[in-house]
């Protein structure tokens, strides 16, 4: 285990050649959402009204700058999951092309509740699954590549959970399906940008090793005290 609270891009500089097993990342990128002063801390948003892109603290970085990087650490043979939307997915896997990652497939994580949209409601994100060089089964070859997991309620004011602090934390059960499809027992599974801890307590479920880095000190110690005290 070793959690960094530092810039990714520098810390994925010094990390070893072909030395993790598995990628799984929801990295960040260009949304278009409503932010409202109203509900300021509570990150509640729509897109009826009006549109910005930014609406977290570490929202400038660009795949260009680190998926050379991924694919350098990744192991030969291994799988690497990248979470993205609409707007990204054509710059991502284009991204990815040229860093020579390959494409498996693009799966479908179907959240059972819809966004706000004008050009019809949102209710399902990309997650593209690369992989390096040699190409690799999944364990569990009947999966479809529509993964239906129920996306969590938030709850921002009750301040005591330890889960849905953020506004893009994804289910422990769709973590738990990619973990557990691409990688085995005390495998090392990466995240450079770590505000998703849904993924820790997968690897802690599934018995495998992690190395994450998260560079927002807030949602870094969050994620800390929920890996430290797992049980409170």
């Amino acid at each position: 285990m070793k959690l960094i609270n530092w810039e990714a891009l520098e810390e994925m500089q010094k990390m070893e050649d072909n030395s993790v097993d598995l990628i799984v990342t929801d990295p960040p990128y260009k949304t278009i959402t409503w932010w409202s002063k109203w509900y300021e801390n509570k990150y509640k948003w729509s897109v009826i009204k009006s549109w910005v892109w930014k609406i977290f603290k570490h929202q400038d970085v660009y795949i260009k700058n680190y998926i050379n990087d991924l694919f350098r650490i990744l192991k030969n043979g291994s799988h690497c999951y990248i979470m993205t939307n609409n707007l990204n997915l054509e710059e991502f896997l284009t991204e990815s092309r040229k860093a020579w990652f390959k494409l498996h497939n693009i799966l479908i994580w179907e959240k059972w509740n819809k966004t706000a949209n004008r050009w019809y409601m949102k209710s399902f994100e990309f997650i593209i699954f690369l992989y390096k060089w040699k190409a690799k089964y999944i364990n569990n070859k009947w999966d479809d590549n529509i993964l239906r997991h129920k996306n969590k309620f938030r709850k921002y004011y009750k301040e005591e959970l330890w889960f849905e602090k953020h506004p893009t934390e994804k289910p422990v059960s769709l973590l738990e399906q990619l973990v557990w499809n691409s990688s085995n027992k005390w495998d090392i599974v990466f995240d450079p940008f770590m505000w998703n801890w849904s993924c820790w307590v997968a690897c802690q479920n599934l018995n495998r090793d992690f190395i994450w880095i998260e560079l927002d000190e807030n949602y870094f110690k969050i994620a800390e005290q929920r890996i430290l005290t797992p049980n409170k």
